[in-house]
């Protein structure tokens, strides 16, 4: 019984003699055998380093505004924003005498990125209103305990007298 007439016979083709002998897969192989007798690009690491791209996205920074406070206000919109789950934030109210250290009253009493969740998407940097976080071109340093990957405030936050520039990545690609 037929219940449409778009049929179409099966056809049993014949493999031709180059195929038999296997020859597409000795052709790749041919390839694969001549890649390893090239010379390798090797960089010698201490003295020379490589090149990244200028929109190249690493460590993370929470900036300070001109006066010297800082500028996060523990809204939450980059840890909503992150795929990955990695910032953790708890929000406190500022207290008298603590104006020139926190922009606004409310401020992040402790900000934690998880640097083995993060991949560096740069998301929490877009949805900042405040401005205050940014991906800078520094290289994340490698450490032998998983509890050295959590950056809190205390390596987060730039120092008031050493400021990290980030104008190059701000401005890139947005003249």
């Amino acid at each position: 019984m037929k219940l449409t007439n778009r049929s179409t016979p099966i056809q049993n083709k014949q493999k031709t003699f180059s195929e038999k002998l296997y020859i597409p897969i000795l052709k790749g192989m041919l390839i694969t055998i001549s890649h390893l007798f090239r010379r390798k690009v090797t960089i010698k690491y201490p003295e020379q380093t490589r090149q990244f791209s200028p929109i190249y996205r690493g460590l993370h920074v929470l900036k300070r505004d001109e006066n010297g406070a800082e500028r996060c206000t523990a809204c939450g919109l980059c840890a909503v924003a992150c795929p990955a789950e990695a910032i953790v934030m708890d929000a406190e109210e500022r207290r008298p005498g603590e104006e020139g250290e926190y922009r606004e009253e409310k401020y992040a009493k402790r900000y934690e990125i998880n640097m083995l969740r993060c991949i560096f998407c740069g998301l929490c940097e877009e949805a900042c209103p405040k401005e205050a976080i940014f991906l800078t071109d520094r290289i994340l340093p490698a450490a032998t305990k998983r509890s050295d990957f959590v950056y809190g405030k205390d390596r987060l936050v730039e120092t008031r007298n050493n400021r990290v520039d980030i104008a190059t990545r701000k401005t890139y690609g947005k003249e």
